[in-house]
């Protein structure tokens, strides 16, 4: 990541930004499995491997060679965690990410088929496996994705918590499940992030979990009330206290690994939070920390749809003041 101000133009796809992520979606397009397996190899934190296999799952039709890998490789866990992921990416760009309300059946049947086959590859893998933390992190996209309801998706994130407590990754997709938007309540929500916010490390992206939630609590306001309503929401002096703290322990924080894979999403979800709040000094520090890197999330919620102009916004508006 850089480390001074830039005004150039943001770069939101992880594989510009990251050498080894492109290498990576090379091999997996040119069908090197050595080469993918020595990737993971070198990645032993849990959220950076979070980011490669999203890598993988994001290439157009991986899953046919990540199936001939899983047939040929059947006790190798890393093959069927990976195309576990790309048949739920596949099947979440058919449901979109639309509100289920304006999700056609034909979408929805193909969505459910493409989380099926993922479920029952993850299955077998925790199974032989059960501390393998990539197939318990995939396995609670795919409890959401399946409507199996809070308590299970809630005891998959704990199993996952039981060999790799504070997964950041697995946090924000247990976290999007204790939503209203999937069946939750800003009560449980928040509960959990507090919860562990609180227990992380100093040093460590949990702390992004508190401008993630702020963030969603923004978008559902927007939506059902209106900005202004959403604004003052983020304008709180209780919650600006709350972000700032949370802050000052993780990406601000001297053990804050600048580099990992996280850094880029956390920093974006504290610089939105404070931007829309109309706090540019509070996310000028974030703002320097990006430089020209940047995350779709969640800058999609801020912008119209268009990320990169609110996030060019905000970020002239914050170096210039803050």
């Amino acid at each position: 990541m850089s480390a001074l101000p830039s005004t150039g133009r943001p770069v939101f796809e992880p594989t510009e930004r990251v050498p080894a992520l492109a290498a990576l979606r090379s091999a997996v397009t040119d069908r090197r499995w050595d080469a993918v397996a020595a990737a993971f190899e070198a990645l032993p934190d849990e959220d950076d491997r979070v980011q490669a296999c999203r890598t993988v799952a994001e290439t157009p039709g991986a899953e046919t060679f990540l199936r001939q890998v899983a047939d040929q490789r059947p006790g190798d866990p890393l093959p069927r965690t990976l195309l576990a992921q790309r048949l739920v990416q596949a099947g979440w760009d058919v449901r979109t990410a639309a509100r289920a309300e304006h999700v056609s059946r034909r979408q929805f049947d193909a969505f459910f088929a493409h989380l099926r086959q993922a479920e029952q590859l993850l299955i077998d893998v925790c199974a032989e496996y059960p501390a393998y933390g990539l197939a318990w992190y995939v396995r609670i996209i795919t409890g959401r994705g399946l409507e199996l309801g809070q308590s299970e998706t809630r005891r998959r994130h704990d199993r996952l918590a039981e060999h790799h407590p504070h997964h950041y990754s697995g946090q924000l997709q247990l976290l999007q499940q204790l939503c209203p938007k999937w069946g939750g309540t800003w009560e449980a929500a928040d509960a959990f992030v507090r919860d562990a916010v609180a227990k992380a490390p100093e040093g460590n992206p949990n702390g992004a979990l508190v401008a993630v939630l702020q963030m969603e609590h923004y978008l559902e306001l927007t939506e059902k009330e209106s900005k202004q309503a959403a604004e003052r929401h983020l304008r709180d002096p209780g919650r600006h206290a709350r972000l700032v703290d949370a802050a000052r322990r993780s990406v601000l924080h001297p053990a804050f690994r600048p580099d990992s894979h996280q850094a880029v999403g956390a920093h974006s979800a504290f610089a939105a939070a404070h931007s829309v709040a109309g706090r540019p000094a509070d996310a000028a520090p974030h703002f320097r920390a990006l430089g020209d890197h940047a995350s779709e999330f969640p800058w999609g919620y801020v912008g119209n749809g268009d990320h990169e102009a609110a996030f060019v916004r905000h970020r002239k508006t914050a170096l210039a003041k803050g």
